[in-house]
């Protein structure tokens, strides 16, 4: 039987999920921060501390998955880096011999 109960887990996994997928990150960056402006939250921000304990966590949550997928990208980088410079030394340049 499949467990289809609600948790913060599921929640999180499809934030994470949604983010790294390049068609969807412009939209979810754009909610979370419409989120934490919104005066509309889970938990009201007239409420003191407790208002802004949802928004610092979707803003923790945000800039930790940002954090995630500018790290894969520059490791990406780099190995397209160290591709080239492979393959670049393997190659023989033929200029240089010198013919009797």
């Amino acid at each position: 039987m499949a467990n289809n109960s609600f948790s913060l887990e599921s929640i999180y996994n499809w934030y994470r999920n949604l983010i790294q997928n390049p068609k969807y990150r412009w939209w979810v960056i754009g909610g979370t921060l419409l989120y934490v402006l919104s005066p509309i939250d889970i938990a009201p921000d007239f409420i003191p501390f407790i208002g802004q304990i949802d928004d610092a966590v979707v803003i923790t949550l945000l800039a930790t998955e940002l954090a995630g997928v500018l790290r894969d990208r520059a490791a990406a980088v780099k190995a397209k880096k160290v591709d080239k410079t492979v393959e670049t030394d393997d190659m023989v340049d033929v200029s240089a011999v010198e013919v009797d």
